[in-house]
């Protein structure tokens, strides 16, 4: 098993291509080593000293560090656990735990606002945000206000306030004028 990496505009984040489907559907995020109960790979890649976040996509897997901590001494570790759990043939996520199907519901008098904000996202935000390590999905959306979750390298990444004001804003504006501005959401 062959396990490429690529940086991500976040430096606290690594992004791992195992060369195999992660999750055959929707993605999901461990912000921490609780979080990580219903899956088998995160607790053993939470194991790790040093990893604090953990995020599966399609293909991918993404692995938040600490800052003290060097990706030179952490990366080798990671790597291994990742290529163990792929080779137990347990699963990715445990029976009973699923992963997440991305936005929130929403329902009322802005449903049909809501539903072109998440077509939107879909398909022009979330691919290009998958290709740096992360995603974000649709948490509400009021008196023009739309809240956005973001996730794996998304999640605390420097340049997250610049892809939400000058990007996705920008982008909801052009197209959806009861947009007004776009505001990130910790979940």
């Amino acid at each position: 098993m062959f396990i490429q990496t690529e940086s991500t505009p976040n430096p606290a984040t690594l992004k791992f291509l195992p060369g195999q489907t992660v999750l055959e559907m929707g993605t999901a995020d461990f912000p921490t080593s609780d979080a990580a109960a219903g899956s088998p790979l995160a607790q053993r890649l939470f194991s790790v000293s040093g990893v604090t976040g953990v995020f599966f996509g399609n293909d991918f897997v993404t692995v938040t560090k600490e800052d003290s901590v060097d990706w030179d001494h952490l990366k080798p570790a990671i790597l291994g656990a990742i290529m163990e759990h792929f080779q137990s043939g347990q699963p990715v996520i445990a029976d009973g735990s699923a992963a997440d199907g991305g936005h929130a519901e929403h329902s009322g008098e802005d449903a049909e606002i809501v539903g072109q904000i998440k077509e939107l996202l879909d398909s022009r935000v979330r691919p290009a945000v998958a290709q740096d390590g992360g995603d974000i999905t649709f948490h509400g959306f009021d008196r023009g206000v739309v809240y956005l979750h973001m996730k794996g390298a998304c999640a605390g990444c420097p340049s997250s306030t610049l892809t939400l004001k000058m990007g996705i804003e920008n982008l909801l504006r052009h197209y959806i004028p009861e947009v007004t501005e776009v505001r990130p959401v910790a979940v």
